[in-house]
């Protein structure tokens, strides 16, 4: 993306076609509204980065089909430059002509043709440089499809395009049938273009546009070279004369009345009038990419003294910041469109009763309606004001713009390093709801200057980014910052490209049904663009995993975040997803893949009723298990029950935990909800969750690190979650104790075993393992932070154990600091706990994490369940009871008077 610099933001308008309301698609369906087609197809422009192309930054729709398209503008363009200055030397139409044609070739080589350019479209800039604009809305639009009005001037049309006539559209499929004008068409503008500065006023100036269709007809109907026919005319003879033989080859190369012997834009730029001007170009600059075998470091050279007098010690350093963060920030500045557009008397006001009929007649048609001229093409262009962006920014520093990376710790000479943004004067606006965070423009330039530096230096500031992302992560980098999370790396687009994603296969008819069901109030997602790209992904996804997993409804929803935030980036959303599904569903995708999710919906019943016992007694009381419910949440880790602005805020948490946490995320669900659950039946909870109800996703995450912190972490261990990776886990920053899976970490004696299913079921409470028992303490996170971390040293501890074993078993010996309440005498015939000192103290503890202890068997097990009935919270068992601790020494024996 091209740095601001002198550039300002442009706003165009022009309105889609509308469909009859009655039509429908072959499908039964009301056919896609244009406008949506228009969002999908314009994501390619924003990717078209090139120094001899105005930016495209941002598309938006409004009533009455209007798109709001926002992109670079320059105040001056080659139409008034031409006025002004009446002629141009050869040498400066050379030098005008090679850098048009560098803007054509790359659009060319990328498959747009501009089919709009003009003298009103050669945007100069502050230096005299030129700019294209306008170069996308032939492509946007299906081709001039989906829109009433003609794309490009009549006066440089090539012969091809008048010649094929209006455009018409296939009724069924909606697709122009017109002949399509290729990269040539171009060529023939770009003749056109030499011959008007040569002149030095536009062509046919003094005739209509019947006329000006004619002159360019006649050139079809003679036998001569069109060049040839205007070196006859007394009027231009004189000057296309004196031109150089170069000058003259290549005008007449541009305008050949058949396409196909047309020169191609290409081989233009080879031809030896431009020989000097190649010599003079500068290569332009490669964007960032995050993941790629290219070096990015490729061009050391060191700019010159005048360069950095310019450019980096320039008082204007929002200039130096790419266009898309300016008018990211300019949004949240207070800019807003469409009051631009009101402003400026754009917007369309003419009321729907001034465009009814007069009258109509039985076959259908209707008479005296005029037409509405708001919906023609209109070439006027809005400033967008940047002064109140600037004001601001008026306060921040210079040294905020090129912040340091170093930790708080590193010294240099004796002197503490200066801190990221993140830290300091951020500090308070960290603690503020992240629906504000979001919505501050200051707070918001400094997390994004940020991130911009960690995602450069990826993966070698991995750890940073992870540190950053628990505080929370901008809209704007997003994409890039959970790749960094999923630890994508290497050639993502070679390894996309080589998967055959052409190919017709089985599962191609189920995608296709249900990629239009998915996320479909989106708009962007809803186009045919869209469906495209998502049918390309889930096939490379299903064919990368052909014979270990299949396709199963879900993929879609799980592929619809990825692909929302690198929409014009299909290998990075591929890449993302296929790390994505190992790590949080591991197994979920397999052709049988119930044991999974039995398994995963039974630990996360214990989980249930370790948090909310009461409510759990309750659900299990009137059969309400999540087998009805919580399938759609797991499988699609909540992106099918969801909006998309929620996954979004969702996932930004969920990328920093391990695979336990999706449970926990389930569980803050259930708590929001808890009020209405305990006073509903089976059936009203059905209708509850037949519609996922509105939830405050801030809250859900909040309480979801809460119920993740004081969760031990073997107590959600699952057979089924991914083993430890090949690669060293230490790679991998180990931010929190809980950022990785229990699965990662070493095996050991007392470590987590397999429990069968029907064990598994048969329990209420979940295991934890001698490790948790032994190392656990009180956990906590930090106010602000998005991700769970260990306190500090010296925190109580949060672990009160209970052994059920018979007294005499106990006396032999038990672990320290546990209480003795055998299981045997530990209940009265009317289900309560027998009063005694060890139910006192474990009354007074019940704040803790509750450990049953007891000997291999139902014993341990029994007794937690007994406690869960009885209302008791954060119970568990004690993995393999007493023996685990045979071998450690840490087994004591009790004072006499216990």
């Amino acid at each position: 993306m091209p740095v601001l610099g002198t550039a300002q933001f442009g706003v165009r308008t022009f309105y889609a076609a509308s469909h009859p309301h009655d039509k429908c698609g072959a499908n039964g369906l009301p056919v896609t509204p244009n406008s949506v087609k228009i969002l999908g197809r314009f994501q390619c422009l924003t990717s078209l980065s090139h120094h001899r192309l105005c930016q495209y930054l941002d598309i938006s729709k409004t009533k009455h089909e209007c798109m709001i398209i926002v992109s670079e503008h320059h105040p001056q363009c080659l139409k008034e430059k031409l006025k002004s200055e009446g002629t141009f030397s050869e040498e400066q139409i050379v030098h005008t002509g090679f850098q048009i044609l560098e803007g054509l070739v790359h659009l060319h080589d990328n498959n747009v043709t501009h089919r709009n350019l003009g003298l009103e479209n050669v945007l100069l800039d502050q230096e005299g440089n030129v700019k294209l604009s306008e170069h996308g809305l032939y492509y946007m639009t299906d081709y001039g499809a989906d829109v009433s009005f003609p794309i490009g001037l009549p006066r440089y049309m090539p012969p091809e395009v008048l010649c094929s006539g209006p455009v018409r559209v296939d009724d069924d499929s909606g697709k122009c049938i017109q002949p399509l004008s290729g990269p040539k068409a171009d060529v023939w503008t770009f003749g056109i273009l030499l011959l008007e500065l040569i002149l030095g006023q536009e062509m046919w100036s003094d005739l209509g546009i019947n006329e000006k269709l004619q002159k360019i007809l006649q050139f079809v109907k003679s036998d001569m070279s069109p060049f040839d026919i205007l070196c006859q005319n007394n009027a231009t003879a004189q000057k296309l004369q004196a031109l150089s033989l170069e000058m003259r080859d290549v005008i007449r190369q541009c305008l050949i009345v058949s396409s196909s012997k047309r020169v191609k834009s290409g081989d233009l730029y080879q031809h030896p009038l431009f020989k000097a001007e190649r010599a003079k170009a500068v290569p332009p600059k490669k964007d960032f990419t995050m993941c790629t075998t290219e070096l990015r470091c490729e061009n050391l050279e060191l700019p010159t003294y005048e360069e950095t007098i310019a450019n980096e010690f320039s008082d204007d350093h929002l200039s130096q910041r790419n266009m898309q963060e300016v008018y990211y920030l300019w949004r949240l500045a207070g800019g807003d469109l469409e009051s631009v557009l009101k402003k400026a008397g754009m917007s369309k006001t003419r009321p729907p009763v001034n465009l009814l009929p007069c009258f109509g007649i039985l076959d259908g048609d209707v008479f005296g309606q005029d037409r509405d001229y708001a919906e023609l093409l209109d070439n006027t262009v809005i400033k967008l004001n940047q002064e109140q962006l600037r004001h601001r920014l008026r306060d921040i520093p210079p040294r905020a713009y090129y912040p340091r990376l170093e930790d708080e710790a590193k010294q240099l000479d004796g002197q503490q390093l200066p801190t990221s943004p993140s830290c300091g004067e951020l500090t308070t606006s960290a603690t503020l709801p992240l629906i504000i965070r979001e919505r501050d423009v200051e707070y918001q330039f400094h997390r994004i200057i940020l991130y911009d530096r960690l995602l450069i230096a990826y993966p070698f500031k991995r750890a940073h980014i992870w540190r950053e992302a628990r505080v929370d992560i901008p809209p704007l980098v997003r994409a890039n910052v959970w790749a960094a999370l999923l630890e994508v790396e290497g050639d993502v687009q070679g390894a996309y490209d080589a998967i055959d994603k052409e190919t017709p296969t089985a599962t191609d008819r189920q995608i296709e049904v249900d990629i239009p069901r998915c996320h479909q109030y989106h708009e962007l997602l809803s186009s045919p663009t869209a469906h495209g790209k998502f049918k390309r992904v889930l096939k490379a996804w299903v064919l990368s995993n052909f014979g270990h997993y299949v396709y199963w409804q879900g993929l879609d929803s799980l592929c619809a975040p990825f692909l929302a935030l690198n929409f014009n980036n299909e290998a990075m959303a591929f890449a993302c997803l296929s790390a994505f599904i190992p790590k949080y569903l591991h197994k979920f995708f397999l052709k049988d893949n119930s044991p999974v999710i039995q398994e995963y919906l039974a630990v996360f019943s214990h989980l249930i009723a370790f948090h909310d016992p009461e409510l759990s007694n309750h659900l299990d009381g009137i059969g309400f298990i999540p087998d009805l419910y919580a399938i759609p949440w797991f499988l699609t880790m909540y992106a099918h029950v969801f909006p998309m602005h929620k996954i979004m805020h969702l996932w930004d948490t969920l990328l920093l935990g391990n695979s336990s946490l999706p449970l926990c995320i389930g569980v803050a669900i259930l708590q929001q909800l808890r009020d209405r659950l305990l006073s509903f039946g089976f059936n009203e909870c059905i209708l509850l969750f037949s519609d996922m109800p509105e939830i405050d996703i801030e809250r859900c995450v909040h309480d979801s690190i809460k119920i993740f912190c004081s969760t031990p972490k073997s107590a959600t261990y699952r057979q089924h979650a991914r083993a430890a990776k090949s690669r060293n886990v230490e790679e991998r920053p180990n931010v929190s104790y809980y950022s990785r899976d229990y699965n990662e970490m070493p095996r050991t004696e007392l470590s987590m075993e397999p429990i069968p299913m029907d064990e598994l079921k048969g329990e209420k409470c979940p295991r934890i393992s001698a490790e948790d028992l032994i190392e656990l303490g009180e956990l906590a996170g930090a106010g602000f932070s998005r991700s769970p971390t260990k306190k500090r040293q010296g925190s109580k501890p949060m672990i009160f154990i209970v052994d059920v074993r018979s007294q005499e078993d106990y006396r032999r010996g038990t672990i320290q600091g546990s209480i003795n309440i055998p299981f045997q005498t530990a209940f009265s015939p009317e289900g309560e706990l027998v009063p005694g000192p060890a139910v006192s103290t474990l009354n007074q503890k019940r704040s803790q994490v509750i450990v049953v202890l007891g000997n291999r068997g139902r014993s341990a097990s029994n007794f937690a369940n007994e406690l869960v009935r009885l209302g008791y919270s954060r119970v568990c068992v004690l993995h393999k009871g007493i023996d685990v601790f045979r071998t450690t020494g840490l087994i004591i024996v009790p004072p006499a008077d216990i």
